[in-house]
């Protein structure tokens, strides 16, 4: 009775083990990923999420919106596994805050201002100073309290001299596709959005890149989030999106890839 009472217990005590081994990563085990993403990285990664689906017979579910908000979202007990943000400062307020596993964050890409004008309006403008044109009643930027897009594109209405002559004009979105929604709906006539929305959006927007002296550069960093309960099927979205496959779909966006570390 001694004997079986003994091999009981150690089976018990074998199967709590193998329970509690899979406990920290349960949802890798799953293959789940919720990828919370800034607006600009819409078109890219929805295509490289399919892609990496396929290839790890996984589901990646993505949350886009503006950079600020995201992270206060995440801040709120959004329970994200992987935070990927237009600018670095974002990252950083979540790393100070113990909310990222530190070992993860990265510059993954450095993205580019453009100048978008609707064609439901009749306009094609070629440079910043045209938005001063009568014929341009509106014009949209992201909010700059909280979208690093925005933040750009008043840093180079700034530098332009142009910024306090085209408040009045000023139209603001909560994130880059509020944005796009104002152009592609003919509601403004112009707007500084991401140039990756522009390249993969399907409205008919006439676009010219903004001259990057004009602004500080947009360099979007990224990181894994600590209460991710799928770690590692996380590092390898991160490290597919860092990879060859990443760099490719990215560039065809036109973001600038950062190099590797």
């Amino acid at each position: 009775m001694r004997g079986r009472a003994f091999c009981t217990l150690v089976a018990v005590l074998v199967l709590a083990a193998a329970c509690g081994s899979g406990g920290s990563d349960s949802s890798s085990s799953s293959g789940e990923l919720l990828v919370a993403a800034a607006y600009d990285l819409k078109p890219a990664f929805e295509e490289l999420g399919a892609i990496f689906e396929e290839e790890a017979a996984a589901k990646v579910t993505f949350s886009f919106g503006s950079s600020g908000l995201l992270a206060q979202q995440i801040e709120g007990g959004l329970p994200a596994d992987i935070y990927v943000a237009a600018d670095i400062q974002h990252v950083e307020r979540l790393r100070e805050k113990g909310l990222i596993i530190a070992d993860t964050q990265q510059v993954y890409a450095v993205g580019r201002l453009a100048l978008a004008s609707s064609a439901k309006a009749g306009l094609t403008l070629s440079e910043l100073e045209e938005l001063t044109r009568s014929e341009v009643k509106q014009v949209s930027i992201a909010n700059p309290e909280h979208a690093p897009y925005g933040r750009a594109a008043e840093e180079a209405l700034r530098s332009a001299g142009l910024w306090e002559q085209l408040r009045p004009k000023l139209v603001y979105g909560e994130n880059l596709g509020q944005v796009m929604e104002y152009l592609q709906s003919g509601n403004v006539e112009a707007g500084l959005v991401a140039l990756s929305l522009v390249i993969g959006g399907t409205a008919d927007l006439s676009y010219v890149v903004v001259d990057e002296g004009l602004h500080q550069p947009i360099r979007q960093a990224l990181a894994v989030l600590k209460e991710t309960r799928a770690e590692q099927l996380a590092r390898r979205f991160v490290a597919f999106i860092r990879g060859p496959q990443g760099r490719v779909v990215l560039e065809k966006y036109g973001f600038v890839v950062a190099e590797e570390g």
